[in-house]
């Protein structure tokens, strides 16, 4: 820009002066044209030198272009003048030096303005002047020539700059283009960064072209490769390097970290081609590797013992079983940090007990795990026990706790004084090194661990030491935790054990078969009952405590205490459920109260609960929020009833619970179970549901098959939840063992009632017990029809024990419209009666009242086993016992 204006300034100053230069040449041509034309004298001469001179000036100056053509007499007057008006006129110029005979030209200020103005005398023949012609041109005129060539230069001046910014903008463009858009600043910055880092990085670089001539090689590059000074430009072969490093430089492929001799030193050599992003070529890096060759073994053990210690953290500890963690222990360290490894434990670390602290006197160590290629090293087996000498490193680690390394098992007398036998087989088979590390948590010993190498790998060193410590910490936190879970998980099965039925009744009206199968996490609350009632009737009860551990076995017990407490009271199986939902309630109010942080443990609990009458094989059940059960018919077919469901235990908030009543055939097998058995993550409920039904489904089986059958089908080896299955194969009582009579309301009906009975007794070939048996029964039917409504019947049952048939029971019911209910008291001693009840209760077994829905049912239960009537004398006596002395 500045060059195009001055340009155009030096442009418009040149155009002036030659226009001003062209107007006194012209003016000055036409003036001596003029004043030396022919004639001009001779019109000088003549009488009118005007008329004769004006149109000729008039012509001349049209003809020169100028302003005027004037001629001036010597006195100053106008003889002609391109303007008539100045005709006659004296002028006052610089015409003196024209005057003179001299021609000039100036600069003045006429009658037409500023002008440029040429003087040219005119002479005559002798040579004197005589005239003189003026040709002015004014400035105006000039300037006006030079404004029509502003326009030209103007616009040569705008064309210029144009061109001159079209042409720097593409250049910039390009050179942007070719320096990725870095400016003068940044480009010089990037140089001297470039220099400044190629000179200065600790690393070689190499430039090498696509020709395999060497480009560019730093410093560090040179130092390594020993180059010469011209290296550069030179092909890589002609350098004198490696025969690996050079077919490297000189390939065209890529490569990372390779290692190349160069000279007497290891380099890691990067290869990198520059193509597409640049001109083909490639970059090279070289890092010097030899001091840290010497380092990368020891930093390789280093990575493989942390993978190891990882390993450990991860591999050592997934159960909770003391002798597997001990097994994954040896696992975890055979091949990668000794070839056999064996885990000595103490016997009450493997029961579960605590190891008591003092170590310097223990001597007896279980082999516990082992671990190592093959089987034929003459090690000890597992399970052997072991005793050490005091002297021998075993012996000194656990007494001192802390590692004991043998470098050379062949020059350790005290290691083969132990078994020298063993220890000579040991070395026989290249064992030669030993490392022996106690197994220490909570600052007790555990056991110890032991480290062996054999032929091939190089003995323990010191450095050995820290991680075999390290990976023995974490196991013993394993073994303890293991240790310890297995002592509570113990005291929690002998808890459970002791709550569950030890031995189910003798039955003659069921077969009964069971399996519990505890959960793998633990004890569980599933739990299981068959309780004997009155009138041969039999209770079948199963229940699940949600959870699992010692409040959950401990809350089972409690439950499964209620069931038999009110079982015994005789109660419907609603009432009795109703009871045990009350009791579950309580049970988690007073949780609620006793926990310290707010979070009271639920005891949420589910439970089922039968009652089976065998005289007219009805099963009254009932169902708190549990699986109903199964039947299975004797002819292998198998169904689900459909049962009133009520809310588990503890959320029937006082609801009434639903019963339903079945009759079950004879020979039918009751399958009731909780929900371990069919429910599991890998399936759903209805699936669950069809598989018991196939495993149930066949031909006819004992409970005890069953069990086996259903367990093989529908259960692995350790199941995630408790399981509880009880099997009864169910009975009736046929006519030959039941006896009923309905008894008006008379007293008179008592003889013939007891008279029947007799004879019944004496049917069934039970005399020897007659005289007791109508003794309770007169009692009992007095009771009834003194106190009691119609209708009043009475019934006699024969239970006979399946493998002894001169035993059993004789069971004497006696039922009646009355919901009220005798007690028993001992009479005063003014009292004509109220002993009834007593001489009951004296001569049978069990004596109770339950209630019906339309009445209740006195019952007396007498065994037949050497069973004997009592003699009149001793009758008398116990009437008499009623009374004392003193009295009397």
């Amino acid at each position: 820009m500045l060059l195009v204006a001055a340009a155009l300034v030096a442009l418009v100053v040149q155009a002036r002066r030659d226009v001003m230069a062209d107007a006194r040449h012209r003016t000055l041509t036409a003036a001596q044209t003029f004043a030396n034309s022919p004639g001009i004298v001779a019109a000088l001469d003549s009488a009118h030198p005007t008329a004769a001179l004006q149109p000729h000036a008039v012509a001349a100056r049209k003809a020169a272009g100028v302003d005027a053509v004037i001629v001036y007499g010597l006195n100053g007057i106008t003889l002609a003048h391109s303007d008539p008006r100045q005709i006659g006129k004296r002028v006052i110029g610089p015409y003196a030096a024209a005057a003179t005979g001299k021609p000039f030209t100036s600069t003045f200020k006429g009658s037409l303005g500023l002008s440029v103005i040429s003087a040219v005398p005119v002479r005559g023949p002798d040579g004197s002047v005589i005239a003189i012609v003026s040709v002015p041109v004014t400035v105006e005129t000039v300037q006006h020539r030079v404004d029509r060539q502003l326009p030209v230069l103007l616009g040569g001046a705008a064309a210029a700059v144009v061109v001159a910014a079209g042409g720097s903008g593409l250049v910039s463009r390009r050179l942007r283009r070719q320096t990725h858009g870095l400016g003068p600043t940044e480009m010089t910055r990037m140089y001297e960064h470039h220099d400044a880092v190629l000179h200065a990085v600790r690393e070689g670089v190499l430039i090498v072209g696509g020709d395999s001539r060497l480009l560019l090689a730093n410093d560090e590059a040179r130092r390594l490769l020993h180059l010469p000074a011209d290296a550069e430009g030179r092909r890589v072969c002609d350098l004198g390097l490696e025969e690996d490093l050079t077919g490297l430089l000189a390939s065209d492929r890529p490569a990372t970290d390779e290692v190349c001799l160069a000279a007497d030193r290891l380099l890691a050599v990067s290869k990198r081609l520059t193509a597409p992003h640049g001109p083909v070529s490639s970059v090279v890096t070289l890092r010097d590797t030899t001091e840290l060759r010497a380092l990368s073994g020891r930093a390789e053990v280093a990575r493989e013992r942390l993978q190891s210690l990882y390993d450990a953290g991860t591999r050592i500890g997934t159960t909770l079983d003391v002798k597997r963690t001990a097994e994954e222990l040896a696992e975890v360290a055979v091949t990668r940090f000794a070839d056999i490894v064996t885990v000595d434990l103490l016997d009450p670390v493997l029961r579960g007990e605590e190891s008591t602290g003092a170590t310097a006197g223990i001597t007896e160590l279980r082999h516990t795990a082992v671990a190592g290629p093959g089987a034929g090293h003459p090690l000890h087996h597992v399970r052997d026990l072991i005793r050490f000498g005091p002297a021998h490193p075993v012996s000194t680690a656990m007494a001192e706790a802390r590692p004991v390394v043998i470098r050379d098992l062949s020059a350790s007398h005290d290691w083969q004084a132990q078994q020298p036998d063993r220890a000579r087989r040991i070395l026989d088979h290249g064992i030669h090194s030993l490392l022996v590390v106690p197994l220490r948590a909570r600052g007790v010993v555990l056991g110890v661990v032991e480290f062996w190498r054999a032929k091939g790998s190089p003995p323990f060193e010191d450095e050995d030491v820290s991680f075999a410590e390290e990976l023995a910490a974490r196991a013993a936190v394993c073994i303890d935790n293991a240790r310890r879970y297995t002592r509570e998980h113990a005291m929690a099965v002998t808890l459970q054990h002791s709550l569950l039925p030890r031995a189910l009744p003798e039955l003659s009206v069921l077969d009964v078969a069971y399996r519990y199968l505890p959960a793998q996490a633990g004890v569980g609350g599933d739990w299981f009952d068959v309780i004997p009632l009155s009138g041969n009737r039999v209770a079948l009860v199963v229940g699940d405590v949600v959870g699992h551990g010692l409040h959950a076995a401990a809350t089972m017990g409690r439950l499964r205490t209620a069931v038999h407490n009110f079982a015994s009271l005789d109660m419907p199986v609603e009432e009795l459920l109703g009871r045990l939902d009350e009791l579950v309630a309580q049970i988690d109010a007073e949780e609620a109260v006793a926990a310290e942080d707010g979070q009271a443990m639920i005891s949420g609990a589910t439970c089922q609960y039968a009652v089976y009458d065998p005289v007219t094989g009805r099963l009254s059940i009932a169902t708190a929020g549990h699986p109903g059960p199964a039947v299975v018919r004797s002819d292998g077919t198998v169904d689900f009833p459909s049962l009133p469901v009520s809310p588990p235990l503890g959320l029937g908030a006082g609801l009434p619970v639903e019963t339903a009543e079945l009759t079950v055939p004879e020979g039918s097998r009751l399958v009731l179970y909780t929900d371990g058995l069919i429910e599991d993550r890998t399936r759903d409920l209805d699936a669950g549901l069809e598989a018991l039904r196939d495993a149930l489904t066949g031909p006819d089986r004992t409970p005890e098959a069953t069990c086996a059958t259903v367990v093989e089908a529908m259960l692995s080896d350790r199941p995630r939840d408790d399981v509880a299955l009880l099997v009864a194969r169910t009975c009736r009582l046929g006519p030959e063992e039941v006896a009923e009579w309905d008894v008006p309301r008379d007293p008179a009906a008592v003889g013939p009632v007891r008279a029947a009975c007799s004879r019944r007794l004496t049917e069934w070939g039970l005399e020897h017990v007659a005289f007791t048996a109508e003794l309770i029964l007169s009692e009992l039917i007095t009771n009834a029809i003194r106190y009691a409504a119609e209708p009043i019947a009475v019934r006699l049952l024969r239970r006979v024990p399946k493998n002894d048939s001169a035993g059993g029971t004789l069971i004497i019911e006696v039922s009646d419209g009355s919901s009220t209910s005798p007690r028993l008291r001992r009479a005063k001693v003014t009292d004509e009666g109220g002993r009834g009840l007593f001489l009951v209760a004296r001569f049978a077994e069990r004596w109770g009242t339950r209630y019906t829905s339309t009445g209740k049912v006195i019952w007396a239960e007498q065994s037949l086993h050497h069973a004997a009537a009592p003699e009149a004398d001793d009758l008398g006596e116990i009437l008499l016992d009623q009374w004392d002395d003193t009295a009397v």
